[in-house]
């Protein structure tokens, strides 16, 4: 296996996308952001992802949709800076 260090899908399951995709937007949400019946009719975890495994369409739209939320998510977070303390 190479090394994808620049790959930020790269050692994420897609169970944990799906979860974290359900978590941050619920099933609702993510029904109508991507419409496909796993996320609107009785939508759960196991379902979704025996469809997504066999759908390669459907899979890249849940990755694509997850990284999105990962770019919102840093873009909304309150920046950091470790600068150094002042000198006495």
């Amino acid at each position: 296996m190479t090394e994808q260090p620049e790959n930020p899908l790269h050692g994420v399951t897609l169970e944990a996308i799906v979860t974290a995709l359900s978590n941050h937007y619920g099933w609702e949400e993510l029904g109508q952001r991507i419409h496909i019946r796993c996320f609107t009719s009785e939508p759960s975890v196991a379902s979704s992802l025996k469809f997504l495994r066999k759908t390669p369409w459907a899979r890249e739209k849940v990755e694509s949709l997850y990284l999105f939320m990962l770019r919102e998510l840093r873009r909304n977070s309150p920046t950091v800076h470790n600068f150094p303390p002042p000198r006495a």
